[in-house]
């Protein structure tokens, strides 16, 4: 609350103890003067006493919550006994009656007194736990640790206080945890990248110093040099393709044109272009294919996704074996399903398929020529266009599932 709305509320709290007095003495068939008088003295006089204090309060804010309970305890005798004193010395009441009334002063004083001093202990233990509670939130290590809110003695604002820090404090776990996840990727993704940009160039060169040095020079052998030559730098321009596409998408730069398409005929020409690996490696596609509602998309990069997607499922399916694609719609969005016979994925490794440069086990990527990035970017693609794409272990391989809004009519 800011100062001027809490000097609002002052005002207003003064005004109600004001009319409540006014209102009582009327009750009693006060005269209308003596209640004028009585009520002007003893605002007058407890105001004063207020804003001493006030001022001392002010001056005490930086002390403990027990030195500031029992100040405000003090002020609040003080007020009323200045009043009563006011009152006294306007003849309101008798000598006898004003000792009679600050003998039940004194009296109460002294329960206020211990109540200011019970509130102001429980204030200084609740906030001495709450001070606890968020130095054991950071380990040694400079870790967040996120724990449960301890039980906080005192008022309700210590208590909402400490589920706030505790709720803060799993946040930045939570995003001390993916922090490390991405710094995790970016080291891999440079080991990848190195090694995938290391090997080809090395093949180049020693080929081009080869042609260079006339180490070879029938036809063959330089039509061959001169084939692998070119197939290295294509490899390098389709890696350094992703590297670009990668960067876009989680720069957020990325920005999609999106068209009504019908991605029953995107499905048709991704799966044209996937059959000449597929008939290379010797592996079997078989489609499953119903009729698809039309999306808004981009085309280009929805192709881009589902590329990537069977282009991992048929590099990952032994010669021999099956990559079975599956399409259909469910409801009001489109359902694709690519299923290869990779063999499966550890459970552990699941919810890692997605991440940039993963690429499993010596056994799934002993022959993976790709950087690691091609799931990376079809996920960042399909999310893209506010779909999405999971993965889950089948008896012979696992399935990715891609889910994609349809437009209306």
């Amino acid at each position: 609350m800011t100062g001027p709305r809490r000097r609002l509320g002052s005002l207003l709290i003064l005004a109600v103890a004001l009319a409540a007095a006014t209102a009582l003495a009327v009750a009693f068939d006060f005269p209308p003067g003596d209640i004028a008088v009585l009520v002007t003295v003893a605002a007058v006089a407890s105001a004063l006493a207020g804003a001493v204090g006030g001022v001392v309060l002010r001056r005490l804010r930086n002390r403990p919550a027990r030195v500031q309970t029992m100040t405000v305890a003090l002020s609040s005798v003080l007020v009323a006994a200045t009043g009563v004193v006011t009152a006294a010395l306007a003849m309101f009441i008798s000598f006898h009656d004003l000792v009679l009334l600050f003998v039940v002063l004194i009296v109460a004083s002294g329960v206020a007194f211990g109540a200011a001093w019970q509130l102001g202990d429980d204030i200084g233990a609740g906030a001495e736990q709450v001070g606890a509670y968020a130095r054991t939130m950071i380990g040694s290590d400079g870790r967040i640790a996120a724990s449960r809110a301890p039980a906080v003695t005192g008022p309700g604002e210590l208590t909402a206080l400490a589920r706030d820090l505790a709720d803060t404090s799993q946040r930045l776990e939570a995003s001390q945890r993916r922090e490390r996840a991405l710094e995790s990727s970016r080291r891999e993704l440079i080991a990848w990248v190195s090694h995938d940009l290391r090997a080809p160039l090395a093949t180049i060169r020693a080929m081009a110093e080869a042609l260079d040095d006339a180490v070879v020079d029938d036809d063959a052998a330089v039509k061959r040099y001169h084939s692998q030559i070119r197939t290295d730098a294509e490899r390098l321009t389709a890696l350094v393709d992703d590297l670009f596409e990668l960067s876009r998408i989680n720069s957020g730069s990325l920005r999609l044109g999106r068209e009504r398409v019908d991605l029953g005929d995107a499905v048709a020409d991704a799966l044209a272009g996937a059959s000449a690996a597929a008939d290379l490696k010797g592996v079997n596609v078989v489609e499953r294919l119903s009729a698809l509602p039309p999306a808004g998309v981009a085309a280009r990069e929805c192709c881009r996704a589902l590329d990537n997607l069977l282009d991992n499922a048929i590099r990952h399916t032994p010669p021999g074996g099956t990559v079975l694609v599956e399409a259909a719609a469910a409801g009001s969005d489109a359902l694709l399903r690519i299923e290869d016979g990779c063999g499966g994925i550890p459970e552990t490794d699941l919810p890692r398929v997605f991440d940039i440069a993963f690429r499993g086990d010596e056994a799934r990527g002993r022959d993976d020529r790709g950087g690691g990035l091609g799931l990376a970017i079809s996920r960042g693609l399909i999310e893209a266009h506010a779909g999405t794409v999971t993965v889950a272990n089948t008896a012979h391989g696992c399935r990715f599932t891609v889910r994609l809004p349809a437009v209306a009519p």
